[in-house]
């Protein structure tokens, strides 16, 4: 099983393109939440996937648990948190296609406080633990995160990280955030970041370069993605791949449509790392699909 740990939420989107969230007029609900996200995404791809974390119980935490019902993505380490209101995300995209997100609501800590005590029982239920830097924002969360982490460590379980920072998220300064993903690189089985993180983590302008850094912190596959030019992948396998032609929408999820892609067809070549340049392509391809629509899951 490969679990992913984090956030379920619900994604208010314009879907419109503005130059700002001052410009929005209406927003329509999606399912969202980036390591909710990137279940699905490993779900639709054939894998069994799990969510480990929380929503609020209330209706629109019942109204992403149906969803995650109905994708098949397994919900053993997943609750409604008692008294807690789900998060949402206000998200607008600029003309580009480039989206922005405001996140209100508090239950990512509530689902962290109710996962903490099963993070052994996680880890032995895992082949593989997909994290981000959203749950390492906050002290509570980040602790939590950290012992599952060890955990899958301890388990000998494969460790991804995919920093997928939300600049909102990390109230002391956007450079709290690519420290502390500098500093869970190490052990990884894979990292995945786009460009601005691979530069911020790194401190190296070449994507190519950068991959091959988060390889030499630790990494085993290290992989950059490079939006309509594609992803690079370094470490112990080296493999590049262009990303299909599509009339963007919005790249709200591409990344996590990628991650979860990528993560499932390792999974499939049985986490071979000699193998895992041809799980590019399919993981691109998802990526290309999320953007011709408004959200990640359509």
């Amino acid at each position: 099983m490969i679990h992913c740990l984090g956030e379920a939420l619900v994604d208010l989107i314009c879907e419109r393109p503005v130059r700002s969230l001052a410009e929005a007029d209406a927003f329509a609900p999606h399912f969202g939440g980036a390591l909710a996200n990137v279940a699905v995404a490993a779900a639709r791809a054939g894998a069994q996937a799990g969510l480990a974390g929380a929503a609020g119980d209330d209706a629109w935490g019942r109204w992403v648990r149906e969803r995650l019902e109905a994708e098949g993505v397994d919900l053993t380490f997943f609750d409604l948190a008692p008294g807690a209101r789900t998060p949402v995300a206000f998200a607008t995209v600029d003309p580009s296609g480039e989206p922005s997100f405001e996140i209100y609501g508090e239950a990512i800590a509530d689902a962290l406080n109710l996962l903490g005590p099963r993070v052994s029982e996680l880890a032995a239920a895992s082949e593989a633990l997909v994290f981000g830097s959203t749950t390492l924002a906050e002290e509570g969360e980040r602790e939590v995160t950290d012992r599952a982490r060890a955990a899958a460590f301890e388990h000998g379980v494969r460790v991804c990280f995919d920093p997928n920072i939300r600049p909102n998220r990390w109230h002391g300064g956007i450079a709290r955030a690519h420290q502390a993903s500098r500093e869970r690189v190490s052990r990884s089985f894979l990292v995945r970041t786009n460009r601005d993180e691979a530069v911020a983590i790194t401190g190296t302008d070449d994507p190519r370069q950068a991959a091959g850094e988060l390889a030499a912190m630790g990494a085993e596959l290290a992989v950059v993605t490079l939006g309509a030019e594609g992803a690079v992948m370094r470490g112990a396998c080296e493999a590049e791949a262009l990303a299909p032609e599509v009339e963007l929408v919005s790249s709200i999820g591409a990344g996590d449509a990628f991650m979860g892609t990528l993560v499932a067809e390792l999974a499939r070549r049985k986490w071979r790392s000699e193998d895992a340049g041809e799980a590019l392509v399919p993981a691109l391809a998802a990526a290309a699909r999320a953007c011709t629509h408004w959200s990640a899951v359509a």
